[in-house]
């Protein structure tokens, strides 16, 4: 899989393949624009992370993707894990999965474009963390009830979820602060293995 060379983005992605026994990881370093060169626009002409290769498809013919959620999602169904089977379940999941890659991942990077450019409005960025912190106050409400964020079982959506609160945590700690229940359920995925592996590079 090609994945940006910064790990905090591609946490989802890692902490679901570290489970696939014959994968590849193959770093893109976006400084050097190597995701703008033809071999990777092959594999995905909007030249952004990540992409998977995945060389046993569906009826065994190779399969290129991109768009990390749609990624989780295939990889999750071509497993059988972290998908819920219950209807019900599954609608809670795919709703906490849209929250955390349509609601948080592109205000994160509304707020990092604005504080990391060279100069920075101050307002706009005030606006955008506060949304963020809006968004993770609410998961904290959450999960004071709940274990995972579709209910008692893990699913893809704390997967996806955890890269936004991991992201924050190292770049916006201001954002995710106070925040006992959030906290607590990334402590317990941050313990897992797997997400360790997913993270340790």
């Amino acid at each position: 899989m090609a994945e940006r060379r910064d790990h905090r983005v591609c946490h989802r992605r890692r902490g679901r393949l570290s489970r696939v026994p014959s994968r590849r990881f193959h770093p893109i370093d976006i400084q050097k624009g190597e995701q703008k060169l033809p071999g990777f626009l092959a594999m995905n002409p909007m030249g952004q992370i990540p992409v998977l290769v995945d060389n046993e498809g569906p009826g065994g013919k190779p399969l290129t993707l991109s768009q990390s959620t749609a990624i989780l999602v295939y990889c999750a169904e071509k497993s059988g894990r972290f998908l819920p089977r219950d209807p019900a379940a599954r609608a809670a999941m795919l709703q906490a999965l849209m929250s955390a890659s349509t609601d948080i991942t592109p205000m994160l990077g509304a707020l990092f474009a604005v504080i990391r450019s060279k100069d920075p409005h101050g307002p706009t960025a005030d606006l955008f963390r506060s949304r963020v912190r809006g968004y993770f106050k609410v998961w904290d409400d959450y999960l004071g009830e709940r274990r995972y964020c579709a209910g008692s079982e893990l699913t893809i959506a704390d997967l996806s979820l955890y890269a936004g609160y991991a992201r924050a945590k190292g770049a916006v700690p201001e954002t995710c602060e106070g925040l006992p229940n959030l906290e607590r359920w990334a402590k317990e995925l941050g313990g897992r293995p797997a997400i360790q592996r997913a993270t340790s590079f």
